[in-house]
């Protein structure tokens, strides 16, 4: 457990039997509850704005509901270097950094949400944060195709894409709960206006601990990472992580490639957004915006000098096929429409709120 695995051979019937099988499915039973949590912080934000509204912090909707759009983006750009990050910086190093990773938007969000004057730029870096939770799919989905034989590959992959998407869900129903009753302590607020849960209605004038919704994941993170580090490994065969570095070398690897999304996602967003929440107010359309984030996040992570730069070159030409883009479009309409929906109608009608109103909101009967 936790060792690096040399010739590690599961298309070897015999091997798989008596040792393959067993490492494999360690490694898959800690990846899907990590890609779990990174779905529910990835995603909360849909969640807590509405709560946030029915505590009265004094956001207008407009402000609020962009932190669910710039975690979305910031996702959807760190996609494009974690894909890259088992070849480089190996499986078990990726995991656990990345995991635990998503314990500084999840400790921000419960320190920023204690206080209803935290300004609103402070919300919009853990929400910008938060999308490291929408690139560890590409990471961890990379990572388990490795571990299994092709012949149930289809298995593994969608046991651990589908429950890890059960994130969104898990999020959707723990968040509204935790924040009935002071389980990490601290001062409740008041809420507002009535709000809901999975069980019923919270009405108007209840003490709301709504800081639980970011300590909450803690409780998984801390000894996911543990499980993380502790319990998966790297495979250093030539077809999978030959070169990997020590983990401080691994660790600082992923930070600077996520570095070059986070700026890509930051340049995209700053395009779009409205000046009075920090963009350039020029408006730019999400379809010019979002073929210029590809394009540059990807020139940027060619541009890394030495072995890292050498591995993207031979791993971009996946460009070059043209089912590669058959499958992005596939992809785009299926899990786009997927995340789309969670974000927008889990929040659609809680304290008569909805966020599917082109202005951000409008008003409904509670």
């Amino acid at each position: 457990m936790g060792q690096d695995l040399r010739n590690y051979t599961p298309e070897d019937e015999s091997y798989w039997a008596s040792t393959g099988k067993a490492i494999a499915t360690r490694n898959l039973w800690i990846s899907i509850p990590s890609l779990l949590c990174g779905f529910a912080v990835w995603l909360y934000w849909g969640i807590i704005t509405v709560q946030m509204i029915n505590l009265g912090f004094a956001f207008e909707k407009s402000e609020l509901f962009t932190l669910a759009a710039i975690a979305g983006l910031t996702g959807a750009t760190l996609r494009i270097p974690s894909t890259f990050f088992i070849r480089i910086a190996g499986g078990r190093n990726t995991i656990f950094f990345t995991t635990a990773l998503l314990m500084i938007p999840a400790v921000g969000a419960g320190i920023a949400l204690q206080n209803p004057n935290t300004p609103l730029w402070q919300f919009q870096i853990l929400a910008f944060l938060s999308g490291i939770g929408g690139g560890n799919f590409s990471s961890s989905m990379s990572n388990i195709s490795f571990f299994y034989p092709k012949k149930i590959q289809g298995y593994a992959l969608g046991m651990n894409a589908g429950l890890g998407n059960f994130g969104v869900t898990t999020m959707q129903i723990v968040i509204p709960l935790v924040m009935t009753f002071g389980l990490f302590g601290g001062d409740p607020m008041i809420l507002e206006n009535t709000s809901g849960t999975l069980i019923g209605k919270i009405p108007a004038g209840t003490e709301t601990y709504i800081h639980n919704a970011g300590y909450v994941w803690l409780l998984l993170l801390i000894p996911l990472a543990f499980a993380g580090w502790f319990g998966m490994n790297n495979i250093r065969d030539e077809d999978v992580s030959p070169d990997i570095p020590s983990p401080v070398g691994a660790f600082s690897t992923i930070t600077f490639m996520l570095l070059i999304g986070f700026v890509t996602a930051a340049f995209g967003l700053w395009l779009m957004l409205p000046a009075k929440v920090g963009g350039s107010g020029f408006m730019v359309s999400k379809w010019l915006v979002l073929p210029i984030v590809i394009a540059l996040t990807v020139f940027l992570l060619k541009l890394i000098p030495g072995q890292i730069g050498q591995n993207l070159t031979r791993q971009y030409r996946i460009f070059v096929n043209k089912h590669t883009w058959a499958m992005t479009v596939i992809y785009t309409m299926t899990f786009g429409s997927f995340i789309g929906y969670s974000a927008a109608l889990a929040a659609d009608h809680q304290g008569g709120l909805w966020l599917s109103a082109p202005d951000g909101g409008r008003s409904a009967d509670p």
